[in-house]
């Protein structure tokens, strides 16, 4: 069953003792900096509005310091907001009494760390289970449950085992086990895949998105990483200085930048891994020609699958094989390619 979306409104958070006092004043104009020099408080984040989807991926980038993992911890309500709504099946996260609140960081929410957060003294089976024992599950459904998600993660064999005994991939592959293992409708993921080598960073995303096809999570994953927000993200919230630069589809973001800075991020992206065949397939004109590909296949697939049956050109159907469109390898090529430009670069876009 899909989980329910969640809706961030007109969010802010100012760090220091009269935060509230200066909401107005950011209103009109004041900026993080004026905010911090004369008067000793940290503008987190300014006027955030996402709808994240229900049942999908929502992704939150931006470098270090955008106010990203700020965003994230208001959705569970590690950090207070000083204006604004979270809201979770139309009720505000951040009204909710105390033991509302707690039902709801037990039962409705899971969160996977950077850093793993594994006890250390505990076997892996014993870290799964640990979100259930506070829920007062008992101890013989919760290992049944635990023992199910750990072998679904690739850890069958290592249940007894401690954390320091495995490497950071698979020390990460508990985290995601003991998150599943809530069976929450929110999985919230801070830069959980920071931490983790390049080749084991790519099989964990693909755990990610085996996983998600079947369970429909409503995850929100917070990385500084554009490459996996565009494999990862149904949609990407880009954040600067604590507001959101740009939001949308990887495509969108890709094709149509917002501003030089998000230009800056996207240049080098291989487009290719991103663009759908219908973005720039043809009306067909006649009868189709080719070999057929299905809406939504990126144009590096459509590329590849063309190369195979040794086909210049393909017709575009729909999941039920009807006709739509027409393609050709020349212009799939032609897109594929990011233009050459002058673009300040990242840093000078900061």
């Amino acid at each position: 069953m899909a989980s329910h979306a969640i809706e961030v409104k007109n969010l802010y958070k100012i760090f220091g003792p009269r935060g509230r006092e200066f909401v107005d004043r950011v209103k009109v104009g004041m900026t993080k900096g004026e905010l911090n020099e004369r008067h000793g408080h940290v503008l987190g984040l300014q006027n955030i509005n996402i709808s994240m989807p229900a049942g999908g991926v929502m992704v939150v980038m931006g470098l270090s310091g955008s106010g990203k993992s700020t965003l994230i911890r208001h959705i569970n309500r590690l950090i207070d907001p000083t204006a604004g709504e979270v809201l979770y099946d139309g009720v505000d996260v951040c009204k909710m009494n105390e033991n509302d609140l707690r039902e709801f960081r037990r039962h409705k929410t899971a969160m996977v760390f950077q850093k793993f957060a594994l006890l250390p003294h505990r076997t892996i089976i014993e870290n799964t289970i640990y979100g259930l024992e506070i829920q007062g599950i008992p101890d013989s459904e919760s290992r049944k449950r635990a023992q199910g998600w750990i072998e679904r993660v690739g850890l069958k064999g290592f249940e007894n085992h401690y954390p320091n005994q495995l490497s950071g991939g698979m020390q990460q592959r508990v985290g995601l086990a003991r998150a599943l293992t809530n069976d929450a409708d929110i999985l919230l993921m801070d830069e959980a895949y920071s931490a983790l080598d390049p080749l084991i960073r790519v099989d964990m995303q693909t755990v990610l998105l085996d996983l998600q096809k079947e369970l429909k999570k409503t995850v929100v994953f917070i990385t500084h990483d554009l490459d996996e927000a565009l494999r990862l993200g149904d949609k990407i919230a880009i954040l600067r200085d604590g507001k959101v630069i740009q939001q949308g589809t990887g495509q969108e973001i890709v094709l149509k930048p917002a501003d030089e800075y998000i230009t800056a991020f996207v240049k080098e992206v291989n487009r290719g891994r991103v663009i759908n065949v219908e973005t720039i397939m043809k009306p067909l004109s006649g009868n189709p020609e080719g070999i057929p590909v299905v809406l939504g296949t990126v144009l590096e697939v459509a590329a590849r699958m063309m190369t195979v049956a040794n086909q210049t050109s393909a017709h575009v159907v729909t999941v039920d094989g009807k006709p739509v469109g027409s393609i050709d390898l020349a212009t799939i090529i032609s897109a594929m390619v990011t233009p050459i430009s002058h673009e300040p670069s990242l840093q000078a876009a900061e």
